[in-house]
């Protein structure tokens, strides 16, 4: 895929994590938490190597 694709699919990404991130933490759930912050972190590191 080319980078003018696989960009907006990134951040559609990094946007869906943010908010199952602050589902989480409203909940109280610090563990399911901390792993939507790694994905976020993954996706946005990948997203800038593009």
């Amino acid at each position: 895929m080319n980078t003018e694709r696989l960009a907006p699919i990134y951040l559609f990404g990094i946007a869906l994590n943010a908010g199952a991130l602050v589902y989480a933490l409203s909940l109280g759930e610090y563990l399911f938490a901390s792993a939507f912050v790694f994905v976020i972190i993954y996706l946005f590191v990948r997203y800038r190597t593009l």
